[in-house]
């Protein structure tokens, strides 16, 4: 029998913040979270029966029904704001040296070459 694993990702869905979030201005940042009590409710059924609502720094309520799948959150080994250097490290590759990012906007020279 071959083994399956279903990975789902969801880009700008976050679960608390990681020990190095001052370093880039996102301490208390927990998007699902903050959308529930914003809110007042957020209907993921299928997800917390996967257990969301299980994981560490999660304010969501808890179901009493089983859990039919596995849980957790995980931190980048890239020292990075970058979401995609998360993604590549989930495939299998750590960056050396994280990507770029312009919080202030892209340079006008990126942005005239583009």
């Amino acid at each position: 029998m071959k083994k399956r694993v279903a990975l789902i990702v969801l880009d700008s869905a976050g679960i608390g913040y990681l020990p190095d979030a001052a370093e880039f201005g996102d301490v208390g940042a927990n998007t699902i979270c903050n959308i529930y009590h914003t809110r007042g409710k957020l209907h993921v059924p299928n997800m917390t029966k996967l257990g969301l609502a299980n994981i560490d720094g999660c304010t969501l309520p808890k179901s009493d029904d089983p859990i039919i799948g596995a849980y957790g959150k995980c931190a980048e080994k890239t020292h990075a704001k970058d979401t995609t250097c998360g993604h590549w490290e989930m495939a299998g590759y750590s960056l050396e040296k994280p990507f770029l990012t312009y919080p202030n906007g892209f340079p006008r020279k990126f942005l005239d070459a583009f």
